[in-house]
């Protein structure tokens, strides 16, 4: 290729009669056209302007500050004596007589509320309502014919588009920062009912409750949390879908509080180690770890150890697809639920209920350690039965059996996670009824085979993955 560059360029330059003017300008004109190639097409890739978005949208964002006030003991003051703790978030108004939607953990045991307006007033504000398992609060402040926000759509929104985000990060009012969305869908700790919107729009404290716009001005998200190991941005925020934060500000205005679908089951993700054994060819689904008695699922059937594959016709992937789905979905409807069990897929009919309020968990803490005839089993386990003190402190029925490990000696059960104070209450989808049943139950698997195992730790129901010696 070089060659015929430089045969070309003899060619050239004996046209124009050797390094004359002419043949100058034309090797001149030759070298710096690429360049300007180049710089056009620079020219032409433009990034986005936010100025207009930011002049048109930002006086519909507020600065939020609460005050509470704080009990205080000792220092020789007869009865204590009161201080004020502040904290900052921030907001947005949605509807022009002064309702705002910021996150709950903003405005959460506050005494006292002030929203800040972009044109400098200060308004005392009122909680119409908060829901605490999506971290909304609405807000109510006494006004009329104030700036609102466009609603935009969360669904609509494509990883890689570009979001603003526009709040008080440690309280420096109407700050703009802008990246693109990461992912959508994210499941994070405390947060089941929300798929949030993952996106690098540097976020820190003070953004919270704060609208996340996209390029025509319209707030897709609410942002509301971000992954830190210093407590500062490193890059990863999350997003409440405005969607989900509409239909929440919706119910909060209509009745003060939010209701939402319910199974009553306790589900988990399916491990890698866990697909093949429970028949599946690669990890999807929500596997149902336990049920309550009295929910919906156990009424339509649903079984312990069954993994949930479809919800009202769309497809479950992973654990965290479900709630969301569940929670949306209209109270007193009945839908279909695809479950796979024994490697077969069922259809369920199963009807929405209301989650309770008190939703109570499954279990409770391991209390005094168990007594009892102990039993080592080929697995590598020494495990002991369940009485019935413990039982009810687990909140087991008679029925449900189980045994106690107080030794991990063995490699299959220690690869597994498996430890001290668990309680095994089935393995390969048959109860543990006695200690002697760990045996039994592996005599009739296969050498080498990986098995679900299904534990209770620390209140909390799981499966675990174990092999089979």
């Amino acid at each position: 290729m070089v060659g015929v560059k430089r045969a070309w360029w003899r060619k050239r330059c004996r046209e124009c009669g050797g390094l004359t003017t002419k043949a100058l300008l034309c090797v001149s004109f030759w070298l710096f056209l690429p360049a300007t190639l180049i710089a056009e097409t620079a020219v032409t890739v433009k990034l986005p302007n936010f100025v207009d978005l930011v002049r048109e949208h930002s006086a519909a964002v507020v600065n939020i500050s609460t005050h509470r006030e704080l009990a205080g003991f000792g220092l020789g003051f007869p009865g204590g004596f009161a201080e004020e703790g502040q904290s900052l978030g921030s907001g947005f108004i949605i509807a022009g007589d002064g309702l705002v939607l910021t996150n709950d953990h903003v405005t959460a045991q506050a005494d006292g509320i002030i929203v800040r307006l972009a044109d400098g007033r200060e308004l005392e504000a009122e909680v119409v309502g908060t829901d605490e398992h999506t971290d909304l609060a609405l807000l109510k402040v006494e006004a009329e014919g104030l700036p609102t926000v466009s609603i935009g759509s969360a669904e609509a929104l494509q990883v890689g588009e570009w979001v603003l985000a526009i709040g008080s990060p440690f309280g420096f009012e109407h700050s703009v920062t802008a990246g693109i969305v990461s992912a959508k869908g994210r499941a994070l700790p405390h947060g089941n009912y929300v798929p949030y919107i993952q996106t690098d729009v540097a976020i820190n404290p003070g953004n919270s409750g704060g609208p996340l716009f996209n390029l025509d001005g319209e707030v897709v998200g609410i942002n509301a949390q971000i992954y830190s190991r210093t407590g500062g941005f490193m890059g990863l925020s999350f997003a409440i879908p405005i969607e989900l934060a509409m239909d929440v500000a919706e119910q909060l205005q209509r009745t003060g509080r939010v209701e939402r679908g319910w199974l009553g089951v306790v589900i988990q993700d399916v491990a890698r180690d866990l697909a093949a054994g429970l028949g599946l060819e690669r990890p999807r689904g929500a596997l149902v770890v336990d049920l309550l008695e009295e929910g919906p699922a156990a009424a339509a059937g649903v079984r312990s150890g069954d993994v949930i594959l479809e919800f009202a016709g769309q497809r479950i992937d992973a654990s965290a697809t479900l709630p969301p789905l569940v929670g949306r979905a209209e109270i007193g409807s009945t839908v279909e639920l695809k479950v796979l069990r024994d490697a077969e897929v069922k259809s369920l009919e199963i009807e929405i209920a209301t989650l309770p309020p008190d939703e109570r968990p499954l279990a409770v803490a391991l209390g005094a350690a168990p007594s009892g005839p102990q039993h080592s089993s080929v697995f590598g386990v020494r495990v002991v039965p369940l009485d019935q003190g413990l039982r009810r402190q687990f909140g087991l029925d008679d029925e449900e059996g189980g045994v106690v490990v107080t030794e991990v000696t063995g490699e299959a059960m220690r690869a597994a996670g498996v430890q001290v104070g668990d309680v095994l209450l089935s393995l390969a989808q048959e109860p543990l009824d006695s200690v002697e049943s760990l045996d039994e139950i592996a005599a009739q698997l296969s050498s080498g085979s990986t098995v679900p195992l299904r534990v209770v730790r620390q209140g909390k129901m799981s499966f675990l993955a174990v092999q089979v010696p």
